[in-house]
């Protein structure tokens, strides 16, 4: 469409509208712009496709990457939903998250109830960046209060990548199934190389010594892991003894050279010169 006043006579021909202009179309904002029913059916109808999932996914990284990239070192800690404020696991994982939070780390939960409620409660009380990385579940769930950087997902895989990415270390308090998978997950990438300095803390000598019992009569015994590979964990029932692996982890690998102030063991040298 001509506009009158306009010079055009020093112009090219825009290539892009002389092709849609021969076949007789519409430019292509004109068509986003002035859909018919039908052609909204279809577009609504892709939303549910594969192909926009991981569009969908890939902002879901994009959105997570850009939140956490400056919460410094962290470490996360992994427990029960479950756990009642009376549980002394409760006391114990707000003392880790107080504990961390003076030693100059983020706490990084699922940013739920029970022991990732106490260890956010403690980071928070203590001034410290206190972060909750929250899922959508097929029931109820609700972030608890004291998260001071709240972010939610759709996807777990998003969300776990979270959690290992900006994670100095872990440490697992006692827990059901997703306890037990963020564990055996940290544990795998560790064994396979995909992490580096990675400590593995697990809280409670009651609760963990069936496993690690288990681990070493039949997975050792029979071949499946290495001796190496069950001194990727340490047993405590010490907040300060638990936190105090992962400053001193963190702190090994600054004076290796393997990560730089305010990094993690996930991938130093892409982040090295800026994310």
């Amino acid at each position: 469409m001509d506009r009158p006043g306009v010079d055009w006579s020093g112009m090219v021909p825009n290539p892009s509208l002389d092709r849609a202009a021969r076949v007789g179309r519409p430019t292509r904002d004109r068509e986003l712009l002035a859909w018919t029913e039908t052609e909204r059916e279809r577009a609504a109808a892709f939303t549910g496709s594969d192909p926009w999932r991981v569009m969908r996914i890939g902002a879901e990284f994009v959105q997570g990457f850009d939140a956490m990239a400056d919460a410094g070192p962290a470490v996360t800690v992994f427990g029960s939903a479950r756990t009642t404020e009376a549980d002394p696991d409760y006391a114990a994982a707000r003392e880790v998250g107080r504990l961390l939070a003076e030693a100059g780390f983020a706490t990084i939960t699922g940013g739920g109830p029970g022991i990732m409620e106490a260890a956010n409660r403690g980071a928070h009380d203590a001034g410290g960046l206190s972060i909750g990385v929250n899922i959508e579940l097929p029931f109820e769930q609700g972030l608890n209060r004291f998260v001071t950087l709240p972010l939610n997902f759709r996807y777990f895989m998003v969300r776990k990548t979270m959690f290992v990415k900006y994670s100095a270390g872990f440490i697992n308090f006692p827990g059901g199934f997703g306890t037990l998978d963020e564990l055996f997950e940290a544990l795998t990438l560790i064994q396979t190389g995909k992490l580096g300095t990675f400590p593995v803390v697990l809280f409670g000598t009651a609760f963990w010594s069936g496993l690690l019992a288990w681990v070493e009569g039949t997975l050792l015994a029979g071949g499946k892991v290495s001796r190496r590979d069950l001194a990727l964990v340490t047993l405590t029932d010490d907040p300060a003894e638990a936190v105090g692996i992962m400053v001193d982890a963190y702190r090994q690998a600054q004076r290796e050279d393997l990560i730089r102030p305010g990094e993690t063991t996930w991938d130093p040298p892409p982040r090295a010169g800026g994310r």
